[in-house]
């Protein structure tokens, strides 16, 4: 029997979390929550996970920026994969990319995001994470 896998979701949107751990949880993942960066930090210390959902604007307009600068300096989050949902894109006159120094994160998607694609999404993020490195 395949392990379950934990997933982190990070938004201090309560309902966007509600809704989208309960959407997991049906599909047997296990998933723990923080609504702030701060919260995010520390919920990683006391468990790492297989996956980390992060949003960019919550305390502050860059706030997942900021924390996924930080889980890649971590050794041991370095390789856990990012996958930021955000309105930032449509909400600001900006346009944000992934890129390895500003915002090292593995995917960006918009909000709202329809729930077949998010599972589709982390399952594909999921497989593409070599045991060796995820277990290192």
């Amino acid at each position: 029997m395949e392990e379950r896998k934990i997933v982190l979701l990070v938004d201090d949107d309560a309902d966007f979390v509600a809704m989208n751990k309960r959407l997991l949880e049906q599909h047997s993942y296990e998933v723990f929550t923080a609504y702030n960066g701060t919260e995010c930090l520390d919920k990683v210390r006391e468990k790492l996970p297989d996956l980390i959902i992060l949003d960019m604007m919550m305390a502050t307009r860059n706030e997942g920026g900021n924390i996924s600068r930080t889980l890649r300096s971590w050794k041991q989050t370095k390789k856990i994969p990012l996958l930021m949902i955000t309105s930032v894109n449509t909400t600001l006159p900006i346009k944000l990319e992934p890129d390895d120094e500003w915002l090292p994160v593995d995917l960006l998607i918009e909000k709202p995001v329809e729930p077949e694609l998010l599972l589709e999404v982390i399952k594909g993020m999921l497989r593409h994470v070599p045991q060796e490195e995820a277990e290192g």
